[in-house]
């Protein structure tokens, strides 16, 4: 035995135990959330279907190039939205809610001529002037003013909702004023309601007084541009840029009327 390898070999003492801790099991991922599939409405599609001349593949792949349009207007892609309505518009022309999505997608993307030629097809096939101060916008910004007056023109004789003969108006008097016809574009917008004061003031008031104060501001009359952009300010504190520009006028952020006592002050508990 002492002429074997192992012999004067002495083992290493035994090691400290540790106690090993498993890792806890790890939780599957959680499962990631089914997009929904865009849809068009069913008239929409049915309509596209009836007008479209061709196969019923050619005819399926219209409405899927409409949805990915409408997809792309509602994700704010226009220039995407753009291009995808075009194909259908030329397509199906006489389908008004293509024309009016193509046109609303020229006109977020800025194409204004493009924009036009939609949005007015769409009043032509369904006279509804809703988008008709759109027309008159991108008309003002090709500075086509005459052009301007006869959509105003054709806006007043189509019966309008107030909402939308008050964009009429504002674009209107913008032209005005682009013209440096700043009186008439004042007249314009005061005819419209543009100094009523009022405590719950809705959407379009906001939008009368904010551009009469442009209005005001572009003429000069630096008085009543404050006045007017400190209404907007009250009513509507993040509308627009109204409250930088009432900076730019030199006045301060304005405060709120006081709520009035509901009893008076001088009435006294009597015993």
């Amino acid at each position: 035995m002492e002429t074997t390898p192992s012999a004067g070999f002495t083992p290493d003492p035994l090691a400290q135990w540790v106690q090993e801790v498993r890792p806890t099991k790890v939780s599957a991922p959680a499962k990631a959330k089914v997009k929904v599939k865009y849809a068009l409405p069913g008239d929409v599609a049915a309509d596209v279907r009836r007008a479209f001349i061709g196969t019923a593949y050619m005819r399926e792949k219209m409405v899927a190039t409409l949805t990915r349009a409408a997809e792309a207007y509602d994700r704010k892609r226009y220039e995407e939205a753009l291009r995808l309505g075009r194909v259908v518009a030329d397509a199906t022309p006489g389908v008004a809610p293509v024309r009016e999505l193509t046109g609303l997608a020229a006109y977020r993307a800025e194409r204004w001529a493009m924009a036009k030629i939609h949005l007015k097809a769409h009043f032509t096939i369904t006279g509804d002037p809703e988008h008709l101060p759109l027309v008159m916008d991108c008309d003002r910004a090709n500075h086509r003013y005459r052009a301007v007056e006869k959509d105003f023109a054709q806006l007043e004789e189509s019966e309008p909702t107030a909402e939308v003969l008050i964009e009429g108006r504002i674009v209107m008097a913008a032209a005005m004023a682009d013209q440096q016809l700043y009186a008439e574009a004042i007249e314009l917008l005061t005819r419209a309601g543009g100094t009523k004061q009022l405590r719950n003031p809705s959407f379009r008031h906001v939008r009368l007084w904010y551009a009469l104060a442009d209005v005001y501001d572009r003429a000069g009359d630096v008085v009543a541009a404050r006045e007017l952009f400190a209404r907007v300010v009250i009513a509507e504190p993040e509308a627009y840029d109204a409250a930088a520009r009432l900076g730019e006028l030199g006045a301060g952020a304005p405060r709120k009327n006081r709520k009035r006592r509901t009893t008076p002050v001088s009435k006294k508990k009597v015993d």
